[in-house]
Protein backbone atom coordinates (compact mmCIF):
# COMPACT_ATOMS: atom_id res chain seq x y z
CA UNK A 1 0.00 0.00 0.00
CA UNK A 2 1.58 3.39 -0.75
CA UNK A 3 2.22 5.87 1.88
CA UNK A 4 -0.07 8.17 0.78
CA UNK A 5 -3.06 6.75 -1.29
CA UNK A 6 -5.23 8.87 -3.86
CA UNK A 7 -8.84 8.64 -2.96
CA UNK A 8 -11.08 9.37 -5.73
CA UNK A 9 -14.37 11.30 -5.50
CA UNK A 10 -16.25 10.95 -8.18
CA UNK A 11 -19.19 13.59 -9.30
CA UNK A 12 -22.36 11.96 -8.76
CA UNK A 13 -23.74 13.05 -5.43
CA UNK A 14 -26.90 12.70 -3.57
CA UNK A 15 -29.70 15.36 -3.86
CA UNK A 16 -27.70 16.83 -6.47
CA UNK A 17 -25.17 18.51 -3.82
CA UNK A 18 -21.83 19.39 -4.71
CA UNK A 19 -19.34 17.00 -4.30
CA UNK A 20 -16.84 20.01 -3.39
CA UNK A 21 -18.90 20.59 -0.09
CA UNK A 22 -18.18 17.05 0.59
CA UNK A 23 -14.55 17.30 -0.24
CA UNK A 24 -14.33 20.28 2.00
CA UNK A 25 -15.51 18.15 4.56
CA UNK A 26 -13.38 15.33 4.33
CA UNK A 27 -10.44 17.45 3.80
CA UNK A 28 -11.23 19.05 7.37
CA UNK A 29 -11.27 15.88 8.96
CA UNK A 30 -9.14 13.63 7.82
CA UNK A 31 -5.00 15.42 7.13
CA UNK A 32 -2.78 14.80 4.72
CA UNK A 33 -5.17 12.48 2.38
CA UNK A 34 -4.58 12.95 -1.52
CA UNK A 35 -8.15 13.74 -2.12
CA UNK A 36 -9.11 14.18 -6.06
CA UNK A 37 -12.46 15.15 -7.13
CA UNK A 38 -13.39 13.95 -10.45
CA UNK A 39 -15.03 16.59 -12.79
CA UNK A 40 -16.66 15.10 -14.89
CA UNK A 41 -17.56 11.08 -16.34
CA UNK A 42 -14.96 11.03 -18.90
CA UNK A 43 -12.62 12.38 -16.09
CA UNK A 44 -13.28 9.53 -13.96
CA UNK A 45 -12.77 7.09 -16.47
CA UNK A 46 -8.93 8.52 -16.47
CA UNK A 47 -8.75 9.14 -12.61
CA UNK A 48 -10.25 5.97 -11.70
CA UNK A 49 -7.31 3.50 -13.01
CA UNK A 50 -4.70 4.44 -10.69
CA UNK A 51 -7.36 5.27 -7.79
CA UNK A 52 -6.76 3.27 -4.47
CA UNK A 53 -9.80 4.21 -3.03
CA UNK A 54 -13.62 5.80 -4.63
CA UNK A 55 -15.92 7.45 -2.40
CA UNK A 56 -19.73 7.42 -4.66
CA UNK A 57 -23.20 7.22 -5.11
CA UNK A 58 -23.10 5.11 -8.36
CA UNK A 59 -20.20 2.89 -9.91
CA UNK A 60 -20.80 1.59 -13.64
CA UNK A 61 -19.48 -1.28 -15.19
CA UNK A 62 -17.68 1.01 -17.33
CA UNK A 63 -15.98 2.50 -14.69
CA UNK A 64 -14.88 -0.79 -12.71
CA UNK A 65 -13.54 -2.32 -16.06
CA UNK A 66 -10.81 0.59 -15.65
CA UNK A 67 -10.33 0.29 -12.13
CA UNK A 68 -6.77 -1.59 -12.01
CA UNK A 69 -5.82 -0.43 -8.31
CA UNK A 70 -8.98 0.06 -6.52
CA UNK A 71 -8.88 -1.33 -2.92
CA UNK A 72 -11.89 0.48 -1.18
CA UNK A 73 -15.50 1.61 -2.20
CA UNK A 74 -17.01 4.37 0.61
CA UNK A 75 -20.48 4.08 -0.92
CA UNK A 76 -22.81 7.34 -0.20
CA UNK A 77 -25.60 5.32 -0.20
CA UNK A 78 -26.99 3.41 2.41
CA UNK A 79 -28.88 0.54 -0.02
CA UNK A 80 -26.05 -0.96 -2.16
CA UNK A 81 -28.59 -2.74 -4.63
CA UNK A 82 -27.27 -1.06 -7.21
CA UNK A 83 -23.94 -2.13 -7.20
CA UNK A 84 -22.64 -5.16 -8.58
CA UNK A 85 -21.81 -6.88 -5.88
CA UNK A 86 -21.17 -10.30 -7.35
CA UNK A 87 -17.95 -8.82 -9.50
CA UNK A 88 -16.60 -6.21 -6.59
CA UNK A 89 -16.08 -9.33 -4.73
CA UNK A 90 -14.81 -11.16 -7.15
CA UNK A 91 -12.13 -8.11 -7.97
CA UNK A 92 -11.32 -8.23 -4.22
CA UNK A 93 -12.47 -4.60 -3.83
CA UNK A 94 -13.59 -3.77 -0.32
CA UNK A 95 -17.06 -2.44 -0.50
CA UNK A 96 -18.91 0.31 2.67
CA UNK A 97 -21.67 1.96 2.70
CA UNK A 98 -23.30 4.92 4.56
CA UNK A 99 -25.72 3.17 6.97
CA UNK A 100 -26.31 5.40 9.30
CA UNK A 101 -26.03 8.89 8.14
CA UNK A 102 -29.64 9.19 7.27
CA UNK A 103 -31.07 7.09 10.54
CA UNK A 104 -32.32 10.18 12.36
CA UNK A 105 -34.17 12.57 9.56
CA UNK A 106 -35.84 9.41 8.31
CA UNK A 107 -37.15 8.49 11.70
CA UNK A 108 -38.41 11.69 12.26
CA UNK A 109 -39.71 11.72 8.64
CA UNK A 110 -41.58 8.17 9.74
CA UNK A 111 -42.53 9.79 13.14
CA UNK A 112 -44.23 12.77 11.08
CA UNK A 113 -46.20 10.56 8.81
CA UNK A 114 -47.37 8.64 11.86
CA UNK A 115 -48.75 11.89 13.19
CA UNK A 116 -50.19 12.82 10.13
CA UNK A 117 -52.41 10.01 10.28
CA UNK A 118 -52.92 9.54 13.72
CA UNK A 119 -53.96 13.50 14.20
CA UNK A 120 -55.47 13.63 10.64
CA UNK A 121 -53.65 16.59 9.66
CA UNK A 122 -54.12 15.70 6.04
CA UNK A 123 -57.78 16.11 6.39
CA UNK A 124 -56.77 19.68 8.43
CA UNK A 125 -54.63 20.56 5.56
CA UNK A 126 -57.53 19.99 2.81
CA UNK A 127 -59.89 21.61 4.89
CA UNK A 128 -57.82 24.64 4.82
CA UNK A 129 -57.13 24.32 1.05
CA UNK A 130 -61.20 24.30 0.86
CA UNK A 131 -61.55 27.50 3.35
CA UNK A 132 -63.82 24.94 5.21
CA UNK A 133 -63.64 25.31 9.49
CA UNK A 134 -65.17 21.66 10.37
CA UNK A 135 -64.54 20.00 13.45
CA UNK A 136 -62.65 16.55 13.67
CA UNK A 137 -61.16 14.31 15.89
CA UNK A 138 -57.81 12.89 16.25
CA UNK A 139 -56.19 9.61 17.94
CA UNK A 140 -52.84 9.54 20.05
CA UNK A 141 -49.67 7.50 19.33
CA UNK A 142 -49.20 6.48 22.80
CA UNK A 143 -50.34 3.15 23.23
CA UNK A 144 -50.28 2.40 19.50
CA UNK A 145 -47.77 -0.67 18.14
CA UNK A 146 -45.51 0.38 15.62
CA UNK A 147 -43.83 -2.12 13.65
CA UNK A 148 -40.56 -1.94 11.72
CA UNK A 149 -39.09 -4.24 9.67
CA UNK A 150 -35.43 -4.01 9.58
CA UNK A 151 -33.96 -3.27 13.11
CA UNK A 152 -30.73 -1.48 11.46
CA UNK A 153 -29.23 1.93 11.88
CA UNK A 154 -32.39 3.79 10.48
CA UNK A 155 -34.93 1.05 11.93
CA UNK A 156 -33.25 1.57 15.27
CA UNK A 157 -33.86 5.38 15.36
CA UNK A 158 -37.22 4.89 13.98
CA UNK A 159 -37.99 2.56 17.40
CA UNK A 160 -36.33 5.03 19.40
CA UNK A 161 -38.79 7.81 18.52
CA UNK A 162 -41.75 5.40 18.22
CA UNK A 163 -40.72 4.11 22.19
CA UNK A 164 -39.59 7.88 23.61
CA UNK A 165 -43.54 8.67 22.22
CA UNK A 166 -44.90 5.72 24.56
CA UNK A 167 -45.42 3.06 21.46
CA UNK A 168 -44.94 -0.56 21.85
CA UNK A 169 -42.30 -1.62 19.26
CA UNK A 170 -42.03 -4.77 17.68
CA UNK A 171 -39.14 -5.24 14.81
CA UNK A 172 -37.44 -7.85 12.99
CA UNK A 173 -33.77 -8.68 12.51
CA UNK A 174 -31.81 -11.29 10.52
CA UNK A 175 -30.06 -11.50 14.63
CA UNK A 176 -32.67 -11.03 17.01
CA UNK A 177 -29.78 -10.86 19.98
CA UNK A 178 -28.52 -7.46 19.16
CA UNK A 179 -31.89 -5.71 18.91
CA UNK A 180 -31.95 -2.24 20.50
CA UNK A 181 -33.21 -1.94 24.18
CA UNK A 182 -36.27 0.52 22.50
CA UNK A 183 -37.83 -2.69 20.74
CA UNK A 184 -40.14 -4.42 22.87
CA UNK A 185 -40.05 -7.49 20.90
CA UNK A 186 -38.10 -8.61 18.01
CA UNK A 187 -38.48 -11.65 15.66
CA UNK A 188 -36.19 -13.30 12.70
CA UNK A 189 -37.85 -12.55 9.33
CA UNK A 190 -39.40 -15.37 8.97
CA UNK A 191 -42.04 -14.48 11.49
CA UNK A 192 -42.69 -11.35 10.11
CA UNK A 193 -46.22 -12.24 10.11
CA UNK A 194 -46.38 -12.07 13.91
CA UNK A 195 -44.93 -7.83 13.41
CA UNK A 196 -47.60 -6.92 10.86
CA UNK A 197 -50.57 -8.71 12.60
CA UNK A 198 -50.12 -6.72 16.06
CA UNK A 199 -49.10 -3.30 14.97
CA UNK A 200 -51.06 -0.33 13.53
CA UNK A 201 -48.29 1.06 11.84
CA UNK A 202 -45.37 -0.77 9.84
CA UNK A 203 -42.05 1.12 8.72
CA UNK A 204 -40.75 -1.36 6.19
CA UNK A 205 -36.57 -0.42 6.88
CA UNK A 206 -35.05 -3.17 5.54
CA UNK A 207 -32.61 -3.27 2.22
CA UNK A 208 -33.79 -4.84 -0.98
CA UNK A 209 -33.05 -8.24 -1.41
CA UNK A 210 -33.96 -11.13 -3.34
CA UNK A 211 -35.82 -12.05 0.19
CA UNK A 212 -37.63 -8.95 0.53
CA UNK A 213 -38.44 -8.14 -3.26
CA UNK A 214 -42.45 -8.42 -2.97
CA UNK A 215 -42.30 -9.21 1.33
CA UNK A 216 -45.59 -7.17 1.34
CA UNK A 217 -48.61 -8.17 -0.77
CA UNK A 218 -52.19 -9.05 -0.36
CA UNK A 219 -51.80 -11.92 2.01
CA UNK A 220 -49.63 -9.81 4.22
CA UNK A 221 -51.74 -6.91 4.23
CA UNK A 222 -54.76 -8.95 4.49
CA UNK A 223 -53.70 -10.17 8.03
CA UNK A 224 -52.80 -6.69 8.85
CA UNK A 225 -55.04 -4.51 11.12
CA UNK A 226 -57.61 -3.09 9.02
CA UNK A 227 -56.99 0.07 10.54
CA UNK A 228 -53.26 -0.34 9.63
CA UNK A 229 -50.63 2.23 8.14
CA UNK A 230 -47.85 1.06 5.96
CA UNK A 231 -45.14 3.22 5.55
CA UNK A 232 -42.36 2.44 3.02
CA UNK A 233 -38.86 4.18 3.62
CA UNK A 234 -36.81 1.16 2.01
CA UNK A 235 -37.03 0.45 -1.26
CA UNK A 236 -40.58 0.46 -4.07
CA UNK A 237 -40.67 -2.96 -4.76
CA UNK A 238 -40.24 -4.23 -1.67
CA UNK A 239 -44.16 -3.66 -1.65
CA UNK A 240 -46.38 -5.13 -4.51
CA UNK A 241 -47.55 -2.16 -5.33
CA UNK A 242 -50.84 -3.15 -7.47
CA UNK A 243 -51.66 -5.37 -4.30
CA UNK A 244 -51.16 -2.16 -1.79
CA UNK A 245 -53.98 0.22 -4.28
CA UNK A 246 -56.37 -2.60 -3.98
CA UNK A 247 -55.75 -3.18 -0.38
CA UNK A 248 -56.43 0.42 0.57
CA UNK A 249 -59.14 0.80 -1.81
CA UNK A 250 -61.11 -2.33 -0.40
CA UNK A 251 -60.58 -1.27 2.97
CA UNK A 252 -57.75 -4.68 3.93
CA UNK A 253 -55.53 -1.56 5.54
CA UNK A 254 -55.79 2.39 6.00
CA UNK A 255 -53.86 3.57 3.97
CA UNK A 256 -49.86 4.68 3.26
CA UNK A 257 -46.76 6.42 3.43
CA UNK A 258 -44.56 6.29 0.76
CA UNK A 259 -40.90 7.27 0.23
CA UNK A 260 -40.14 5.10 -2.33
CA UNK A 261 -41.60 3.74 -5.04
CA UNK A 262 -41.60 1.11 -7.64
CA UNK A 263 -40.34 2.56 -10.71
CA UNK A 264 -39.87 6.04 -9.40
CA UNK A 265 -40.16 8.37 -10.41
CA UNK A 266 -44.18 7.33 -9.31
CA UNK A 267 -45.68 7.47 -13.14
CA UNK A 268 -48.34 10.41 -13.66
CA UNK A 269 -50.99 7.84 -14.12
CA UNK A 270 -50.24 6.04 -10.96
CA UNK A 271 -53.53 5.88 -8.40
CA UNK A 272 -51.56 6.17 -5.79
CA UNK A 273 -51.34 10.32 -6.93
CA UNK A 274 -55.58 10.04 -5.59
CA UNK A 275 -56.08 7.96 -2.98
CA UNK A 276 -57.02 10.19 -0.01
CA UNK A 277 -54.88 8.03 2.54
CA UNK A 278 -52.09 7.90 0.80
CA UNK A 279 -49.34 10.52 1.23
CA UNK A 280 -46.28 10.16 -1.40
CA UNK A 281 -43.37 12.16 -1.07
CA UNK A 282 -40.44 11.70 -3.77
CA UNK A 283 -37.70 9.73 -2.01
CA UNK A 284 -36.19 12.37 0.05
CA UNK A 285 -36.54 11.06 3.89
CA UNK A 286 -32.80 10.52 3.91
CA UNK A 287 -31.90 14.37 3.41
CA UNK A 288 -30.16 16.21 5.82
CA UNK A 289 -27.83 19.27 6.47
CA UNK A 290 -25.57 16.97 7.90
CA UNK A 291 -25.53 14.63 5.29
CA UNK A 292 -21.95 15.66 4.25
CA UNK A 293 -20.51 15.66 7.85
CA UNK A 294 -21.59 12.31 8.53
CA UNK A 295 -20.39 10.73 5.49
CA UNK A 296 -16.85 12.37 6.00
CA UNK A 297 -16.92 10.87 9.51
CA UNK A 298 -17.43 7.49 8.63
CA UNK A 299 -14.74 8.01 5.61
CA UNK A 300 -12.43 9.21 8.22
CA UNK A 301 -12.47 6.54 10.68
CA UNK A 302 -12.62 4.21 8.01
CA UNK A 303 -9.43 5.83 6.02
CA UNK A 304 -7.60 5.64 8.94
CA UNK A 305 -7.97 2.03 9.40
CA UNK A 306 -6.76 1.38 5.67
CA UNK A 307 -3.81 3.19 6.25
CA UNK A 308 -3.09 0.83 9.56
CA UNK A 309 -3.85 -2.03 7.21
CA UNK A 310 -6.95 -2.44 9.44
CA UNK A 311 -9.61 -3.30 6.73
CA UNK A 312 -11.26 -6.02 8.60
CA UNK A 313 -12.17 -3.26 11.14
CA UNK A 314 -14.20 -0.88 8.99
CA UNK A 315 -17.24 0.11 9.75
CA UNK A 316 -20.60 -0.30 7.88
CA UNK A 317 -18.65 -3.39 5.61
CA UNK A 318 -20.79 -4.38 3.00
CA UNK A 319 -17.90 -6.70 1.98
Amino acid sequence: MADQPTTLLLPEVPHSGDPSELAREINRQVTDVNLQLAESYNDALARIASADIVITRALTPELLDHADSLDWIQALNAGVDSYDLNRIEEMGIVLTNAAGVHANPIAEQVLGYMLVFERNLHRGIEQQRQNIWQHYSGGELRGKTLGVLGVGAIGGRIAELGSALGMTVLGTKRDTTTAPDAVDGVFPPDETHHVLAESDYIAIACPLTDQTEGLLGLQEFTSMKRDAVVINIGRGPIINQDDLITAIQKGKIRGAALDVTDPEPLPQDSLLWDLSDVIVTPHMAGSTPHYWERSAEIFATNYERYLADEMDAFVNRVI
